[in-house]
Formats: structure tokens, sequence, C-alpha cells
């Protein structure tokens, strides 16, 4: 029976693989019996929850027996205000992979195809497989995107560039004259995504004013999360921002109440704690540093990052990654993003990558 399913799923479904997320702390509690274990796999904010945002979680609470705002419309209103654009050009999602999926599904089709770096985000690739589509991969430049790549692998056929900024899983990213003349070249019929889960990472002069260019380019979109620098990766919230036409495209498309009572009360409740986002970000930048001294002092490779992980090279990367996971310390291996030598490391709390630290020099020592 299984080979008939097969036969009469849509193409490009049978070779899909499924997204490996970061392993949980609880698969490794049950498979190795280890309780004293730290994250370092998701590149989730460490902080844990903004006091604000868990506060307006438990004033929702007795409304949860009833439906949630379609529309999220407190939260866009609050979203525009910040961004400096109209609600009407938000679509919300239940993380931003889903207002991915979303502009997958309206405007991606069989016959189309689809650009991105060959070390980009792999929901990419899985996103195109599923639509049927064809994915052109180009090689990266230091690790990051080769702009000039793609543009020259425009065909009649693409439809849609994407371009994470900063680039998971490699911590790089491109400056806002280096997009804007991106942009400039781009055919005004394909699509540019832009998806910026780690922008508020950025120092001030790195970020790019994204959402205004929205304005000059109608077929460039943006792409956010508050599942990084906001703290709420449990929750899944995130947003597309774009032109209003094409937003009122996607939201044709969005299924009603993708954004659940309490998601939609910690993210507008978030979007004000400017302590919590402030502090994160702090940590992030000194951390960060101490690191990156680490791995200078032990000679390990790394990839500078503006996120909030940094990506390393350590040759036997599967072996060291089982090593690390049997000293309680999961971190991320790669070889799916065509980096088989690497692993990636989220930036935790300071005595987080000091267990990391030492898991390390023991394995490598091993």
């Amino acid at each position: 029976m299984s080979n008939e399913l097969t036969k009469l799923a849509n193409p490009g479904v049978e070779g899909l693989m499924p997204y490996q997320p970061g392993k949980p702390t609880e698969e490794l509690e049950r498979e190795l019996g280890i309780t004293d274990i730290v994250k370092l796999a998701s590149n989730e904010n460490p902080l844990g929850l903004s006091p604000l945002a868990k506060a307006a979680m438990e004033r929702a609470m007795p409304e949860l027996a009833r439906y949630p705002d379609a529309n999220g419309y407190y939260l866009k209103q609050k979203l525009s205000e910040r961004l400096g654009c109209s609600s009407n050009q938000i679509t919300l999602g239940n993380g931003s992979n889903e207002v991915l999926e979303i502009l997958f599904r309206t405007f991606v089709g069989a016959e189309d195809e689809v650009i991105f770096d060959a070390h980009a985000f792999i929901v990419y690739q899985l996103l195109t497989q599923s639509c049927g589509a064809t994915a052109v991969k180009t090689a990266a430049k230091a690790w990051g995107h080769d702009l000039e790549a793609m543009l020259a692998a425009v065909t009649a056929r693409t439809k849609l560039i994407c371009i994470a900024n900063p680039n998971n899983p490699t911590g790089t990213f491109l400056t806002g004259d280096e997009l804007e003349a991106f942009m400039d070249k781009v055919p005004a019929e394909v699509l540019v995504v832009l998806d910026e889960a780690y922008y508020e990472y950025l120092e001030a002069g790195q970020r790019t004013p994204s959402i205004q260019w929205l304005a000059k380019y109608p077929n460039l979109c943006v792409s956010r999360t508050f599942s990084k620098a906001y703290g709420l990766a449990g929750l899944r919230v995130g947003y597309l921002v774009a032109s209003e036409a094409m937003t009122d495209l996607l939201n044709r498309v969005r299924e009603p109440f993708n954004n659940n009572s309490l998601a939609l009360a910690a993210a507008e409740a978030v979007l004000e704690d400017e302590q919590y986002l402030q502090q994160g970000i702090d940590l992030n930048k000194s951390e960060m540093a101490r690191l990156e001294a680490y791995f200078t002092e032990r000679n390990i490779p790394f990839i500078p990052s503006v996120a909030n992980f940094i990506t390393i090279e350590v040759g036997r990367a599967g072996a060291i990654y089982e090593a690390l996971l049997k000293k309680g310390v999961i971190v991320r291996p790669i070889a799916g993003y065509g980096m088989p030598s690497h692993l990636r490391v989220s930036i935790g709390l300071e005595w987080e990558n000091s267990r990391f630290m030492q898991a390390l020099d023991e394995v490598m020592a091993e």
C-alpha cells in the first residue's frame, strides 16, 4: 500500500527528507539518561521568556476557549508602527517558516525555478521540492551569498530568489549597498525574499532599510521572526512584509487562526520589552567574543558570525557531535547544508558556553 500511496503524492514529495531540527533535551535524556544538558543547537534565546510576554500570556489565559483573532489585528498594528509600514503589508505566520511556505504556495509552481545559496537555510530546498519546482543552488562566496552568481543564474523560468541575511548556518551577511545594487538588477518579474530571522543581532550600522525598499521594489518581500532575539521560539510567531498587492494574495492562501491567542499576546508584549531585547543582544555580543577567542586560541577555524550562533570547522564533525552528546552538550551538525566538516554552535549563557568549551576540549583530546 505504501508504494501505491507514493504514486498518489504530489510530484516532489517522494524525494523529500523531513526537516531535522536540533535534538531536543528530552530526547537526549531518553537516549542516554543524561539530565544535566546544555542545548546549543537551535539558535534560541538563552535568557528564556520575557517577563512582559509571560504576564501577557497569563492575562490571555481566561479566553483560551475562544478562537484567536484570525487577522492578528493588534500585533499587526504594533508591527506597522515599529516598522513604518501599513498593517495591510503584513502577513502573520506560525513562525517565519510558515510565511515562507505561504509565499511558495502562492507563487511557486512546478514549471518554476528557485535560486538560493548552496549553504542557505535548508527550508528553501524543502519548499522548492514540495512545490515540484527546480532548485538552483549557487556556489557560496566566502561562505556567504554570491549575488553576482545569483543574478547570472536567473532564467526565464526563475520565479523566486531566497536570501537569508544574516545567513543560517554560516552567520555571514550582506551590506545594504550590496543588496540594493542587486535589487536594481533583478528582473521585475522575479520575486526576492529577504529572510531576516537574525536581523536584531546586527549592529545598528549593519542593518539594512529593507522595509523602506518595498516601495521601490514591489517584487521584494521581507520575513522576520519572534523566535530568536524575542525569545518566543516555542510559540511560533513570524511575519512577512511586502507590498499591499502581494500581501493581499498571501492572505488569500494563509489559513485562518494560524497564530494562537497566547502567541499573539506574547508577541505584542515582547515588542515593548526593550530591556529584554537589549540584554539578549549584549549577552550575545560578549559571549560571541569569548567563543571567538577560545577558537582562535585552540586553532579551531570558525566563520565570523553576526547572528546568535557560530559555525566551526572540526573535520570529523559527526564523531565530535556524538561525543559531545555523551557529555550532555547538544550542538548542530550541518552536513545537510553541504558542510560535513562543520558544527553550528548557538550562543548560550556564560555557564553554558563554558560547559561547551570544556566538553570540546575533552573531546578533541580523546
